[in-house]
């Protein structure tokens, strides 16, 4: 059985050690949707909202937050992300927003971490743009999709 890395011996926290690991290009691709009102989807797609374009804000946000990963998570590494891709799709009939966040590094761990937390902080960022309108919003199903990278090399979600 596989052991979490993040405990020592005295299972302990612990930040891994990646000294030794090979600098290889890193990929990771997540995503998350956000279920909502479907006069607050009208509103955002028709770029009615008050406060300006909201997938717009939502993307800066997704970007800022892959770079402050590091500062969020206790045990993360810091990386020199070398690309953040914030794409998002909308879906008239489940009334959803999808995210979808594609990071990029050359490395020796992987950008998992901060292609979640990209996702996550875009699809916060149209919860609080658009709480007034709807505070009954869901963020949903935030997940690895895809990785390629390092010594276990390519992952794909079925």
């Amino acid at each position: 059985m596989m052991q979490f890395t993040h405990f020592n011996q005295a299972g302990e926290a612990h930040m891994v050690d990646v000294g030794g690991k090979a600098i290889t290009q890193r990929v990771a691709v997540t995503e998350g949707f956000i279920q909502m009102q479907p006069e607050t989807l009208k509103l955002i797609i028709d770029g009615g909202h008050k406060k300006g374009d909201v997938l717009a804000i939502a993307r800066i946000a997704g970007i800022m937050g892959s770079k402050k990963t590091a500062e969020l998570i206790p045990l993360c590494h810091p990386l020199p992300i070398t690309h953040v891709d914030i794409a998002f799709s909308h879906d008239l009939e489940k009334n959803h927003i999808r995210c979808q966040a594609t990071v990029k590094t050359n490395g020796q761990t992987g950008v998992e971490m901060e292609a979640l937390t990209a996702t996550t902080c875009a699809l916060l960022t149209i919860y609080d743009m658009c709480k007034a309108v709807d505070r009954g919003m869901s963020i949903q199903a935030v997940q690895l999709m895809e990785k390629d990278g390092g010594k276990s090399g390519h992952w794909q979600r079925q």
